[in-house]
């Protein structure tokens, strides 16, 4: 579960970018010298004091109408509604600016935590200078050096004192699943079948749902939250505000839930989009059922069927694991079958075997197929173990990483998936070496 949201604002070529590459640790953003290379928000994740934050990188705000003005400031707006506390980032050799003034009325209209960061203080003579950022009305701004990586940590926790405090999972010990899709693929409309009444508002305009809507309900018996994510559209295209949260909320939904059920159109077929809605559930590490709706509005014989089922795993080849199922909202067809899906992926998501168990099926499969040899090496896998669950992760011991190839650790992990029940949950396999906890 995600502890904050961060939103990174301020004027072009003040190190935005480069200050969150700094924090997610990786090169995600674009940093250049030229103002507006970021138009779209980014986001990325880290830990911190064991808080897991989400931060979003956003484009420069300007006074002076430049291309692409608009539609950054929309991407800015929408960062400052998604995020729980905002970084202000400001440059310490410019000094204070009147687009530094600007963002900082727009900032105080938010009713949101800011921390200023003076950035660019790269030698000690700039720290004096960060002190004119008072006047932008905030608390003492935070000097720091993206290039060098200086005041980074101490940033970090400021982050975390002002955090405003998160409130606990709802339902904490209910089976949570979420629907995720593209807009108009039928997802209120599977809900609505789901739950057997008009909880959620059904419409034919793309982009109804705006918001994650969590529906506590009982079936045979059991407690369930379902949770009606607003359609994922493409980064880069989400401009209009009222879909502000879309994108944020489904990814947020997708984190907190214990399984996802990923919905494709029937009617229209696979898209190029889907395999970006697919691949946040599939990074998560969640359970996933693949929802093919609208099976009512095509050819239901059962060669049609295997042939579609083919083609979905041709195109998404990194979720072989997740069961389809054919239904049909609308007429209700085959609906009944999802619930007992969900349960049982939810179980293999959470499934421990026992070490010398999971040790038995790994050495049999490396005297089946031992390790090809690499430059006169030859991988050797001395032990394996189960080490966490949703997902399944197995660390394997071997006496050197380097050599173990990625078609034998899938090999190994296919091994896994044969000998237990993994259907429908993604399996994560860690290689060490030999003595390295």
């Amino acid at each position: 579960m995600i502890d904050g949201v961060i939103a990174i604002v301020g004027r072009p070529n003040v190190g935005k970018s480069s200050l969150f590459n700094r924090i997610i640790g990786e090169r995600k953003s674009i940093v250049h010298d030229q103002p507006g290379v970021t138009r779209d928000r980014i986001y990325g994740k880290t830990t911190w004091l064991t808080k897991d934050l989400r931060f979003i990188d956003t484009g420069g705000i300007q006074l002076e109408e430049q291309d692409f003005s608009k539609e950054i400031q929309m991407q800015v707006d929408i960062a400052i509604e998604e995020s729980d506390l905002i970084l202000f980032v400001v440059s310490a050799i410019e000094g204070l600016t009147a687009d530094d003034q600007h963002i900082a009325r727009l900032l105080r209209g938010s009713d949101k935590p800011v921390v200023v960061v003076a950035n660019k203080v790269d030698d000690i003579q700039f720290v004096a200078d960060i002190y004119e950022f008072y006047n932008l009305g905030f608390d003492e701004p935070f000097p720091t050096s993206t290039e060098h990586g200086i005041g980074i940590g101490d940033l970090l926790d400021q982050v975390i004192q002002k955090l405003p405090m998160k409130q606990f999972r709802e339902h904490e010990d209910i089976l949570s699943f979420c629907v995720i899709g593209q807009p108009n693929v039928g997802k209120s409309s599977l809900v609505n079948s789901i739950i057997n009444q008009d909880r959620v508002i059904v419409s034919e305009i793309e982009g109804t749902t705006r918001d994650a809507v969590d529906t506590p309900f009982k079936f045979e018996g059991n407690d369930y939250v379902i949770v009606d994510t607003a359609g994922i559209r493409k980064r880069g295209k989400v401009y209009e505000k009222i879909e502000k949260y879309s994108v944020l909320r489904a990814m947020s939904a997708i984190e907190k839930a214990d399984v996802a059920l990923f919905v494709i159109d029937g009617e229209r077929g696979i898209r190029a989009q889907d395999k970006h809605v697919a691949g946040y559930a599939h990074e998560a590490g969640k359970p996933i059922v693949i929802i093919y709706n609208k099976w009512d509005t095509v050819d239901t014989s059962e060669e049609d069927m295997e042939a579609v089922r083919k083609k979905v795993y041709d195109e998404f080849i990194y979720l072989n694991y997740a069961p389809i199922l054919f239904v049909s909202a609308l007429t209700k067809k085959r609906v009944h079958t999802i619930l007992p899906m969900v349960n049982i992926v939810y179980e293999n998501s959470v499934r421990r075997i026992a070490t010398s168990v999971v040790n038995e099926v790994i050495q049999d499969a490396v005297m089946l197929t031992p390790p090809p040899t690499h430059n006169g090496q030859r991988l050797r896998v001395l032990y394996a173990s189960q080490v966490s669950v949703q997902p399944p992760t197995f660390v394997i011991f071997v006496n050197d990483p380097a050599l173990a190839h990625f078609s034998y650790v899938r090999y190994l992990e296919n091994a896994l998936r044969r000998a237990f029940n993994f259907e429908g949950t993604p399996v994560h396999i860690i290689i060490r070496k030999r003595g390295n906890a």
